[in-house]
């Protein structure tokens, strides 16, 4: 009887405030399990803490079904709101605000061709195998559907491949696979709303420019949007120096005016990923370095924190979300066309990322002069297999273009969303669990060996790099100055960083702060470290 009373009470989450309590402290309870078991299996071979919550989500959605006699696997509703408005932006925000970012920029030609070029090939591949292969299986989808289709599987899911990397050993693949990762995500977003936002019913080459400019200009705006939101918020900081008061304001300002930047841009019908992603760096590199010292060390924990919070729960929810009952009584009466689709979806990802990680890796290797910029086979094998997992972002995008607040009522609609689960837990239980022991067999070599460039310091400085200083002396070697066009066609990268570093400092460190450039409050955290660096 207590048994049927629980899953009658998990029945009526939403209904009651009671039953919305308990609902919560249960998953509150399960978050904290999840962090346990996953620091007890941090050093096992073939577990990782992604893998434990997804793992604890499926165990945890098999007693619910059976304590509500099969009605229902969730204690919380799924919504796409809750998804982007709440757990996405503390992710990407600290991933752009944790970032090594000497390594980001350095990279930053070959990120954006993998996570923006790379992303528009898997797409095409995606979407025509999907007209190909479902229009046969007769499953009932339009020409949106498909194209939805090839941007919600081209989202990938590199945190199990990232939890194995350490970037201190493997800079050059953990800054490839990161910084793609990012780029891939907000790339994928931006393609969905672009489809979602033009009538490709009958598509014309002025559809086909439309759509092109479309998602350029998306793409443009949203990155300036959240630098533009960084500096506001370093040019305020830096001017009122709240932390003289209170440490506690600059904390709150940086955090709020990071998560309004990313809201402006939802409100504008922007890309929130990219706003948010590039307030991050730029807050990284100007605000934080005008807050105390206290200040500095706060953000950086709470940054982390709350993303590893949202990363857990996501994968908590995706493995509960797997046993929902009402989404696979729809397909119970043809098993084979699920298990066909999901298989189709699956062997088009594989291809998908092979059909650009290869090539590019080869273009770009074309570009690089030096052997140790360039990127070895077996860690192009280790992106293309990082980039096979999908997650959460496959996910959200699924729900928003096949359900209406969770649910569905049609066939089709119903098979896609089991299918993209199938797609989701399959590629990060069995991708996921072969992930670590493939990096250290592939990277074992590699681990020892920086991937630092041999080109002259002075012209590596990143774009947005941490260091003091503008240039950097290297004895009795001369280094010409990058004054010519052949110079800035030849090493184009590293002629950009000389004239941003040299930018940076004249005009934009004295006005938004930074490193060398903060407050001055006589006998403040701040003002000692100014001094302890002078010194």
């Amino acid at each position: 009887m207590m048994g049927w009373d629980f899953g009658a009470m998990l029945m009526r989450v939403g209904t009651s405030d009671y039953a919305s309590v308990v609902s919560i402290n249960i998953f509150v309870a399960l978050l904290c399990a999840c962090i346990v078991i996953g620091h007890l299996l941090e050093e096992n071979r073939w577990m990782n803490e992604s893998i434990t919550a997804l793992i604890i989500g499926i165990c945890s959605g098999v007693v619910i079904l059976l304590t509500s006699k099969w009605r229902s696997s969730h204690i919380l509703v799924f919504s796409e709101d809750l998804f982007f408005i709440y757990l996405l932006p503390p992710i990407i925000f600290n991933a752009g605000f944790q970032v090594k970012k000497k390594q980001f920029f350095r990279n930053f030609m070959t990120i954006m061709l993998f996570g923006a070029v790379g992303t528009l090939i898997s797409f095409f591949i995606i979407s025509i195998g999907a007209i190909g292969f479902f229009k046969k299986m007769d499953i009932g989808l339009d020409i949106n559907d498909y194209l939805a289709i090839g941007a919600i599987f081209s989202a990938t899911d590199s945190v199990c491949t990232l939890q194995v990397l350490n970037q201190d050993e493997t800079p050059l693949l953990y800054s490839l696979v990161f910084g793609e990762g990012v780029v891939n995500d907000a790339t994928s977003v931006v393609l969905f709303n672009a489809i979602q936002n033009f009538d490709l019913g009958h598509i014309d080459v002025v559809i086909v420019l439309q759509f092109i400019g479309n998602f350029f200009k998306l793409f443009v705006t949203s990155t300036l949007l959240g630098a533009v939101g960084g500096l506001l918020s370093a040019y305020i900081i830096k001017k009122l120096y709240f932390g003289r008061h209170s440490t506690d304001r600059e904390v709150a300002l940086m955090m709020l005016m990071a998560y309004l930047t990313y809201m402006i841009a939802e409100l504008l019908n922007l890309s929130g990923i990219l706003t948010v992603f590039f307030c991050g760096i730029v807050m990284s590199h100007y605000t934080w370095h005008n807050v105390t010292e206290s200040s500095r060390i706060t953000t950086k924990h709470a940054f982390a924190t709350l993303s590893f919070i949202a990363e857990t729960f996501l994968f908590l929810y995706v493995g509960m979300d797997a046993l929902d009952i009402e989404k696979w009584k729809f397909v119970s009466d043809s098993p084979g066309t699920s298990i066909g689709v999901s298989s189709v979806l699956l062997g088009m990802v594989l291809v998908g990322r092979a059909a650009f990680v290869f090539p590019l890796s080869f273009l770009s290797n074309l570009a690089k002069k030096s052997p140790n910029e360039k990127i070895p086979f077996k860690q192009q094998i280790t992106i293309w297999w990082a980039g096979l997992m999908r997650g959460a972002v496959s996910i959200a995008l699924a729900y928003n273009q096949f359900t209406r607040s969770g649910h569905t009522q049609i066939r089709a609609n119903a098979i896609m969303i089991t299918s993209t689960i199938t797609v989701v837990l399959f590629s990060t239980l069995v991708f996921g669990t072969i992930t670590k022991p493939l990096v250290r067999l592939l990277c074992a070599r590699h681990s020892g060996i920086p991937s630092e460039p041999t080109t002259p310091k002075s012209f590596l400085y990143p774009l947005l790099d941490n260091g003091q200083g503008s240039e950097v002396e290297t004895g009795a070697i001369c280094i010409p100055r990058p004054s010519s066009l052949r110079m800035l066609l030849r090493t184009p990268t590293h002629t950009v960083h000389h004239y941003w570093r040299k930018f940076d400092d004249a005009f934009m460190r004295p006005v938004f702060g930074g490193r060398g450039f903060v407050p001055f409050v006589p006998g403040s955290p701040t003002e000692r470290s100014v001094h302890g660096d002078e010194n």
